[in-house]
């Protein structure tokens, strides 16, 4: 009998399970054959969105589903897991990732008891980091499953008790979530605060000053006893008038010179407000393309995770990557290198559970890829670059030299500053900032100068700003509302619901947003308290940190919330319908009155016969105010492009005006056309009239004129 061979064991097979498809493509080909890469599409197994599915009566245990439409990925992970024999859970390394991991490792272990699961994790998607997390792998994070079923289970409670409020006493449809709520009323508070502000007027003087050829503009820092902002254009001309046989005099030069300091490696929220400042991309945008570059974008080289994983709160960076900068600026800006790296303390409350957001790899600098990248892509990547490779190198310095010019009982003032060591600034393209003030000549105390015209301008007080994507992320952040992941949706949210707008890129609440956060803060105020839900975010993260009992803590908030909502349900007078105004509007159907209502998407008009006649159409917002046409100006959309929104007429094609700006409900006294409010960044919010041919600014001190003619005309 032939002698047996020994039986050679199979090598097991594993498959790698992640959350998106991107990133599934980006690490199969950094895997030998041995490897099966796919993707869960996010959460798997959830609660149903058809009722609470919390047990209040035992723990506060969730009920978990398989998410309606993924049962079949479900079973295709299963299968492959049992063919596999070995499975690598790497879904991402935060509080959901660890929750999706969790509830597939129970579904793979119902199908089969003796699977070999392990999870890994990994902060940036390149070669040697994904080796290096399968090659150690660990276990599931329990902690940070407790936290994200805590966070679920309460956002659980509350929506879900105080959403049918809303349906029983505003609307059918309506939600409130827990920390979007808190939003909505930051946001609807500032709009009260701009409505209520009325512009004041105030004069600035500027003068043009010589000496030799060299020319330049000096503005009035003081006049007599007072500033160098006046009332009024006749208070400066008189200013003028005095000055005109007055000689310019050099009364003063001072010359200082500032050290800047680097800015740390950007988190979550910083890159958010970088890139809406910056870039003008709103949150939602500036994460949508930051996971691009995150889960992997080929190159020509292969695909590859160019940044590191963004969603963060921390400014710490890796001895590798700390290396490999300052390797980079040794040979790319050698003079700019410090002898020891930059050291960044991080933000109160942060976690620090990721890197700060970095280029994977240094060398791939946005020029060199540029190419290879969309233009949104290549923006926001050199941005992280810029920000990461300038963080480790020496302070700037810049020298100001301020001269005074004394001119009868006026005091006139002219700086100009610039860079004497460019320092980190040599690594800044994006993200430069402008050198202040043109260049002076050489001036000395005494010296006489040649004077020019005088440049009196008039300018307006600025009330509080509107909230814009970058301004909300930072309150949000300082007052410890919300984490990084979740800054971005909670903008989306409040737009999605139609609460709140964005219009030149300041967020507005619409009047339905204005209903809700009126009712929330009625009977709910603590829940929308800002205190309250920081402090609620703080006890989520002890869960993580420290095991806090969550459960107790649900217990401890849920009885006395219960009996609000019971309560708000028994003593909240409905406003269903209270928006409802009868108008002089005709139904050109059928002939009965149109009657304003409020719908999720503001205000329209709906025929009064409704269900018998279901004719609606967009409100007027003001008479047109083309001589003879008669129509009303109501908003529209843009078919094409970005849809965005124009007010025109409601008798186009017959008659074309169209306006960008909103009509407000007042009218121009000087013309009779409507007013538009506007905005820009040197008057803030304000109010002028659409008649390009009229000059008349809506503040405080013309409306008390009109009202003063008017009372002289009558």
């Amino acid at each position: 009998m032939a002698e047996r061979k020994p039986r050679t064991e199979k090598k097991t097979h594993t498959l790698l399970i992640v959350e998106s498809p991107a990133k599934a493509k980006t690490i199969e080909k950094y895997l030998g054959p041995g490897y099966t890469v796919m993707a869960s599409m996010g959460h798997l197994i959830d609660l149903p969105k058809s009722r609470i599915a919390i047990d209040v009566e035992n723990n506060f245990e969730p009920e978990y589903i398989t998410v309606r439409g993924k049962a079949k990925i479900l079973k295709e992970l299963q299968t492959t897991a049992n063919k596999a024999g070995h499975v690598l859970l790497a879904s991402d390394n935060d509080r959901e990732g660890e929750a999706i991991s969790f509830h597939l490792q129970n579904a793979f272990l119902k199908k089969n008891p003796k699977l070999s699961i392990e999870r890994i994790v990994f902060n940036e998607i390149t070669p040697a980091a994904i080796r290096d997390a399968v090659a150690h792998p660990g276990a599931i994070d329990m902690e940070k499953v407790k936290a994200q079923k805590a966070r679920r289970v309460l956002d659980r409670i509350v929506g879900y008790n105080i959403s049918p409020i809303l349906w029983e006493k505003v609307k059918n449809g309506l939600s409130a979530g827990r920390v979007q709520s808190v939003a909505l009323r930051l946001i609807c508070e500032r709009e009260k605060e701009v409505e209520s502000f009325i512009p004041e007027e105030y004069w600035t003087l500027g003068v043009e000053l010589a000496k030799g050829k060299s020319r330049f503009t000096a503005q009035m820092l003081k006049f007599a006893d007072g500033s160098g902002e006046l009332k009024s254009e006749k208070e400066i001309k008189a200013v003028m008038q005095g000055l005109e046989g007055e000689s310019f005099t050099v009364s003063d030069v001072k010359e200082t010179e500032k050290s800047l300091k680097p800015r740390p490696p950007f988190t979550t929220s910083q890159l958010q407000q970088t890139a809406a400042n910056r870039l003008g991309f709103t949150s939602r945008k500036t994460m949508q393309i930051a996971q691009q570059l995150y889960e992997g974008v080929n190159i020509g080289e292969g695909r590859i995770g160019l940044i590191t994983y963004m969603r963060t709160d921390s400014t710490r960076i890796s001895a590798v990557a700390l290396d490999e900068v300052r390797e980079y600026i040794a040979q790319a800006y050698p003079k700019s290198l410090p002898q020891e790296p930059n050291v960044y303390t991080m933000g109160k409350g942060a976690q620090d559970a990721h890197e700060a957001v970095r280029p994977t790899i240094v060398s791939y600098t946005p020029d060199s890829i540029k190419e290879h990248l969309t233009k949104e892509q290549q923006r926001l990547y050199a941005l992280i670059w810029e920000r990461f490779v300038s963080s480790q190198m020496t302070n700037a310095r810049t020298k100001t030299v301020s001269v005074d010019i004394a001119a009868g009982e006026a005091l006139f003032r002219v700086s100009s500053t610039a860079t004497v060591e460019k320092g980190f600034q040599a690594a800044l393209d994006v993200l430069a900032a402008k050198e202040s003030g043109k260049r002076l000549p050489s001036l000395a105390v005494g010296d006489v100068l040649e004077r020019g015209g005088f440049l009196p301008e008039q300018h307006f007080t600025m009330g509080p700003a509107r909230y814009t994507d970058a301004t909300i992320v930072k309150v949000l952040e300082e007052k410890g509302i919300g984490r990084p992941s979740t800054y971005a949706s909670i903008i989306s949210v409040l737009m999605d619901r139609h609460y709140v707008v964005r219009k030149s890129k300041q967020l507005m609440p619409t009047p339905l947003g204005r209903i809700i956060y009126e009712l929330l803060a009625k009977s709910f105020s603590d829940i929308i308290d800002v205190n309250f839900t920081a402090g609620m975010e703080s006890l989520l993260d002890r869960v993580e940190g420290s095991g806090e009992d969550w459960v107790g803590m649900i217990r401890g908030f849920y009885q006395p919330f219960r009996d609000k909502v019971l309560h708000a349900a028994q003593t909240l007078e409905s406003l269903k319908g209270v928006m409802d105004e009868e108008t002089d509007h005709t139904c050109e159907k059928c002939g009965r009155k149109m009657i304003k209502k409020l719908g999720r998407f503001g205000f329209f008009l709906a025929c009064s016969g409704f269900p018998e006649c279901r004719n609606t159409k967009s409100i007027p917002l003001a008479d047109c105010p083309k001589p003879g046409c008669g129509g009303k100006i109501v908003a529209r959309r843009k078919m094409k492009g970005r849809g965005k929104e124009f007010y025109g007429c409601t008798n186009y094609p017959e008659c074309d005006f169209i306006s960008h700006f909103m009509p407000t409900s007042s009218t121009c006294p000087r013309c009779g056309w409507f007013l538009v409010e506007k905005s820009d960044k040197k008057r803030g919010t304000y109010k002028a009239c659409i008649n390009k041919d009229c000059d008349y600014l809506h503040t405080a001190g013309e409306e008390e004129a009109e009202e003063e003619r008017g009372d002289a005309d009558d």
